[in-house]
């Protein structure tokens, strides 16, 4: 058997042949193992500073070479990260929210066509379909369904 040193401690030991064609026996014992395979880095959390190990497949993978403790602390980062422009759902500015504004108003959440006050199929409709438009007389209720006539067949209100 030939005498082959350690990549750890360059401890000369035997190692069979076999174990050599299939790229084993490099080590001479456990610890000298585990000690071959760290090759990550301890690298802070990018929210807390918590220092983490990552692999080295986790260092290499990571699009934003951002590195996170924990699931909450990645929520934390990505939350401020992609509010406001960078946000998927981004429409200029433009959101508010109409249902709020109706409801702070006291206006009474029915249909103002089919008379249905069941709150969960309700939507805001704009009068004048200027949705920049947010006059308070411009807004009123109207279910999903009253909310499609109106706009795909011309329904008179």
């Amino acid at each position: 058997m030939p005498i082959v040193n350690c990549k750890i401690c360059n401890y000369g030991f035997y190692a069979k042949p076999n174990w050599l064609k299939r790229g084993e026996g490099k080590y001479c014992s456990n610890k000298c193992s585990y000690e071959g395979r760290k090759n990550g880095e301890i690298v802070n959390c990018s929210t807390c500073n918590k220092k983490i190990y990552k692999s080295q497949k986790d260092l290499k993978s990571s699009k934003s070479k951002k590195y996170f403790c924990s699931k909450s602390c990645q929520a934390i980062w990505r939350n401020k990260e992609f509010s406001g422009e960078r946000h998927a759902n981004w429409k200029k500015g433009e959101s508010v929210d109409y249902k709020r504004v109706l409801l702070r108003h006291n206006i009474t959440p029915i249909c103002k066509i089919c008379l249905n006050e069941d709150k969960r199929v309700l939507c805001v409709h704009h009068i004048d379909k200027n949705r920049k438009n947010n006059n308070l007389r411009n807004l009123m209720w109207l279910c999903y369904n009253c909310h499609y006539l109106v706009h795909n067949y011309k329904i008179k209100i």
